[in-house]
């Protein structure tokens, strides 16, 4: 065999080898992307159940706690300001995920005073509708929790080989950018204080 057979069948592969090796990069960062993608589906979801049980919460207490209107109507502002707020996947960005999770703060903090002033009625606390949607409220914060960190996650796995070399490089060539994560909420860090 001639030295140039020998180097042209050696480039050519080469490049069958690159080539594998690029398809199967792309394809496994359009698998994980996808992952990302149905996963902020799942916390949207959970948010979504939060939002739909909020009514028939505020109608509950509504009942019981007519003097209380104004805690009620924030939380119905807060959930309609949380359900204007939407995000696509393939546009997730720190400061887009930033505002949601604003949003969806302002929902929960809503919910904590509406939850704090039915103590104030003993009623309200016995009654079997409310009872049963406080708990399924409480659910879903914990499926909300769940699939946070389940996002958190498949935005690891993603974020990762398109950070490393020489998955970076081949990553902004085609546009694979950063997912951003969900961080706890400013002064989470710190134990409230108990006194008595």
């Amino acid at each position: 065999m001639k030295k140039s057979s020998i180097i042209l069948i050696s480039v050519i592969a080469v490049l069958a080898v690159l080539f594998l090796w690029g398809t199967s990069r792309y394809n496994g960062l359009i698998t994980l992307r996808e992952d990302v993608n149905s996963q902020w589906s799942n916390v949207e979801s959970q948010y979504q159940r939060r939002s739909d049980l909020i009514p028939n919460l505020v109608s509950t207490v509504k009942g019981y706690a007519t003097h209380e209107s104004s805690t009620l109507e924030a939380v119905v502002a807060a959930r309609s300001r949380a359900t204007q707020v939407t995000i696509d996947p393939k546009n997730l960005t720190p400061e887009k995920l930033q505002e949601y999770q604003a949003a969806q703060g302002q929902v929960s903090s809503a919910l904590g005073k509406l939850l704090m002033i039915t103590e104030n009625y003993p009623d309200l606390k016995a009654n079997q509708n409310f009872l049963e949607l406080q708990a399924q409220l409480e659910g879903t914060e914990n499926r909300i929790a769940v699939e946070r960190n389940r996002y958190n996650d498949v935005a690891k796995l993603y974020d990762v080989p398109i950070k490393q070399f020489p998955g970076s490089i081949f990553a902004s060539l085609f546009g694979f950018k950063e997912k951003p994560y969900f961080e706890s909420e400013k002064g989470a860090e710190k134990a409230p204080s108990v006194k008595f």
